[in-house]
């Protein structure tokens, strides 16, 4: 082979890697706790599954990117992010201002509430007619919360002297409210129907008290969760989440799991 064609050989080699490179989709990180059913949750054959591993999947087959999931506590999930431990988070944390000093956040695609669940026989005021709770009532209760949890701040601002237990997985909160270790938990409706309430295991226990829905705890919604500085990034993703819920696979991914949708359709604007 003479200089030229070898040259012309290179040329096109070089081409080809560039032209490669140019095309290869980015690669983002996603933290999740990977046990958190029907949110995101390994199944039999030990696939991640999930509402949002599915939201994960919709936002990245729009912005053309490919996913590495990383499977982290929720008690370390936003030191994990901060330490760069993955790109995002996409794990049903709702957004609030309190997170919001630390972190960013991509626009809703989630509800955001919390409920007390507790057994059929407790027969206590826990609330009064308008909603708020009753502190005096609370007394002698034990309640089960997840650590670093919306609703750990809640309890911590609006019951200081309630007995509370933390724990740092939603099994274990689940499994101590069966044995009778605590008497009540607070977490997301939505999961606690399909998780427990509607099972066997939950044959015995109840939703209790109103839906609490304080946006100062609970934050406007459940978003997808990234370090600061990345407002590029955010904004497609906020993007291709505007993009699900306006052409309906956001309401498909969550009547996989509940028979409602879990969002907003004015989020979609």
């Amino acid at each position: 082979m003479n200089i030229k064609h070898t040259l012309f050989a290179t040329v096109l080699a070089l081409g080809a890697m560039l032209g490669g490179a140019a095309v290869k989709a980015e690669t983002l990180r996603v933290g999740m706790e990977c046990t958190y059913a029907p949110f995101n949750f390994r199944n039999e054959a030990g696939e991640l599954v999930g509402y949002d591993v599915d939201v994960a999947k919709g936002v990245a087959g729009i912005i053309k990117a490919d996913l590495e999931y990383v499977c982290q506590k929720w008690d370390g999930m936003i030191p994990a992010l901060l330490a760069n431990k993955f790109d995002l988070v996409i794990a049903s944390m709702s957004i609030t201002e309190k997170r919001l000093e630390k972190m960013d956040f991509s626009s809703p695609y989630r509800f955001s509430i919390g409920r007390l669940v507790g057994r059929k026989g407790l027969d206590v005021e826990l609330f009064d007619s308008a909603g708020n709770p009753n502190a005096e009532n609370f007394k002698g209760l034990k309640v089960g919360l997840e650590r670093a949890s919306t609703y750990a701040s809640w309890f911590e601002a609006k019951l200081p002297g309630a007995d509370v237990i933390l724990y740092d997985t939603n099994e274990a909160l689940y499994l101590d409210l069966q044995n009778g270790r605590t008497d009540l938990i607070m977490t997301n409706p939505m999961k606690a129907y399909l998780r427990f309430l509607s099972k066997e295991d939950g044959a015995g226990f109840k939703l209790v008290g109103p839906e609490i829905d304080e946006e100062k705890y609970f934050g406007v919604g459940v978003g997808v969760g990234l370090r600061k500085g990345n407002e590029e990034l955010r904004d497609r993703i906020s993007a291709a989440l505007k993009q699900l819920i306006n052409d309906g696979s956001l309401e498909q991914y969550a009547r996989k799991y509940f028979p409602f949708k879990l969002h907003k359709e004015e989020w979609g604007q």
